[in-house]
Order: C-alpha cells, then sequence, then structure tokens
C-alpha cells in the first residue's frame, strides 16, 4: 500500500522520522494534498486545508490554510485564510489573515494580506499591500 501511496505522490517514502523544521509539520494533518508527481489544472474551491506539493494551474478559494510544498510550481490566484509558500508561485496571493514566504520560497505577483514574512532567501517580485482589516474586505469582495 506504502508504493501506491507513493506512487500517486500521497507519500514521502521514508520510513524515517520527519524532519521536525521541514515544512510538513506546518500542513494541517487534515489538509487534502496535491502529491509531488501529480499536475492538475482546475479550480479549488471551498472549506477546509490544502497542500500542493505537485505542479497546479488555474484558482484556489478556500477558507483555511494553503501551503505550496517546497518542490511545488504553481500558478495561480489563491485566496485563502494563510498562505505559506515554499516553492514557486506565479500568481496573485489574498489572504484575510497572514502570508509567509519561506527561505525557498518564490512568489512572482502582487501579494494582499493582514501580515506578511518573507525569510532571508525568500524571492518576492510584485506588490504587496499589508493592511488591517483585510479579511473584512476580502469577504466583501468575494459576495455577490
Amino acid at each position: 500500500m506504502r508504493a501506491i501511496q507513493r506512487f500517486f505522490g500521497f507519500d514521502g517514502g521514508s520510513d524515517e522520522e520527519p524532519d521536525p523544521t521541514s515544512l510538513r509539520h506546518s500542513v494541517p494533518s487534515t489538509a487534502f494534498r496535491v502529491g509531488e508527481k501529480l499536475s492538475i489544472k482546475g479550480e479549488i474551491a471551498g472549506e477546509g486545508d490544502l497542500e500542493l506539493a505537485g505542479r497546479f494551474e488555474g484558482v484556489v478559494n478556500v477558507q483555511g490554510t494553503v501551503v505550496i510544498g517546497d518542490r511545488a510550481e504553481v500558478d495561480a490566484d489563491i485566496t485563502a485564510a494563510t498562505i505559506i509558500v515554499g516553492g514557486k508561485v506565479r500568481g496573485n496571493l489574498n489572504a484575510a489573515g497572514r502570508v509567509e514566504i519561506l527561505p525557498q520560497g518564490v512568489l512572482t505577483g502582487n501579494l494582499r494580506s493582514g501580515s506578511f514574512t518573507a525569510a532571508d532567501g525568500a524571492s518576492v517580485k510584485g506588490e504587496i499591500v499589508v493592511e488591517r482589516g483585510v479579511k473584512a474586505k476580502l469577504e466583501a469582495s468575494a459576495s455577490p
């Protein structure tokens, strides 16, 4: 069964204890995961958390946390409560809470959130808007 999970990208393939400093620990255990060996185009919307570890192209609009894995390549506009970027993202990010760019993270696009951090080594190319009350503004703009 482990081999099948690894094939579809749902398992890291290692029986070793996880590294406590790895990105995987910041991902909620109930998150929907797009594995490293998967490539998906489309729209993901709803309530819950999402981890993108493979290739994704489209639109993401979730009310939870979105984590972009360190080997992921994402071409998408992403709206979520919290966004953590460890891989490459081309698109605009809108977070009701915070956006965090990890040391290996690369963002090419605009960012709007209530809180923003970028680690040493992170790359951000685009406009950054950090303002209080961004949650209310994002919810108002998402309503019909």
